[in-house]
């Protein structure tokens, strides 16, 4: 039987979770849902798919032994993919491996830097500061005047608990859109529209939409530098890799950059995109075989 791993109670509901276990029931795979933290599973053993792990941000070295547990069996994504995707400095090696992300700068825990003089130094006035280790909208925040007393305090309050990362903040995720490209084994299937979301916000989504052709070539190249990266270097086959979502924005000069490559436990806005459930639960089918 799949083990599929969430979290209990989860911190917001699932479209995915119902549709999912349907899906593969309707094919004859026997699955179902356990909190990764279970300590009466037999993680070693089996076959465990990550899907809704939200809360892992708040147990991360928790979340990290897990992995190795679940790993002696078949897991998706990867151990290696998945290690290194949980801290969003991996943008600084996207950014590095030429791939066109957000600009970042990444503070650490801790540490004492000023928001106003990494601000400055960058030349951003508007800014988004989030921690490294997150999920939805946790601890994120706009910041629209980064010398004042609240701001400064917000971040000095948040840097003695996680490192932390600062981002222009991007006018055309009120417009355009902050996009949401899904992959599937293989393939991007569809993209999502997603509302600006800070914390305690409600993640507001659009139905399924085309990929445009530069969202697409931006995301091909994220994928190829994460998976050409994971493990120190020694790299992921794509065979491997079962699911992804990269998330696109475009900045000023209306170019596409990459605000985040998720490829640990992202929403895959399955029930937009009916193709995309097949082609997901066709492709969990042929692994388990």
């Amino acid at each position: 039987m799949l083990r599929i791993a969430t979290c209990r109670p989860l911190p917001e509901p699932d479209p995915d979770e119902n549709l999912l276990l349907a899906a593969l029931a309707a094919r004859g795979v026997a699955a179902r849902m356990v909190a990764w933290d279970d300590t009466n599973e037999s993680w070693e053993t089996g076959a465990t798919l990550i899907r809704s792990t939200w809360d892992y941000v708040h147990h991360l070295d928790q979340f990290l032994r897990w992995i190795d547990r679940a790993a002696r069996g078949l897991l998706w994504n990867p151990a290696a993919v998945l290690r290194d995707n949980v801290h969003k400095s991996y943008l600084l090696r996207l950014a590095a491996a030429g791939v066109a992300v957000t600009p970042t700068v990444l503070a650490t825990r801790g540490s004492q830097q000023s928001l106003p003089d990494l601000a400055a130094a960058a030349r951003w006035h508007d800014v988004v500061v989030k921690p490294a280790v997150g999920a939805g909208s946790f601890a994120t925040h706009r910041l629209q005047d980064v010398s004042s007393a609240d701001s400064r305090r917000l971040f000095d309050e948040l840097l003695a608990q996680y490192d932390m990362l600062i981002q222009p903040y991007l006018e055309s995720v009120e417009g355009h859109g902050e996009r949401a490209l899904v992959w599937i084994d293989g393939a991007f299937t569809h993209a999502v529209r997603k509302t600006p979301r800070f914390a305690a916000d409600v993640e507001v989504v659009s139905e399924a939409l085309p990929i445009a052709a530069d969202e697409r070539v931006v995301a091909e190249q994220a994928l190829a530098a994460a998976l050409a990266g994971a493990g120190g270097g020694a790299g992921v086959d794509t065979h491997d890799l079962l699911y992804a979502r990269v998330d696109v924005a475009r900045d000023a000069r209306g170019r596409v950059v990459v605000m985040e490559l998720e490829l640990v436990e992202p929403s895959l806005f399955l029930l937009q995109s009916p193709l995309a459930l097949e082609r997901f639960v066709t492709a969990i089918a042929a692994r388990l075989v």
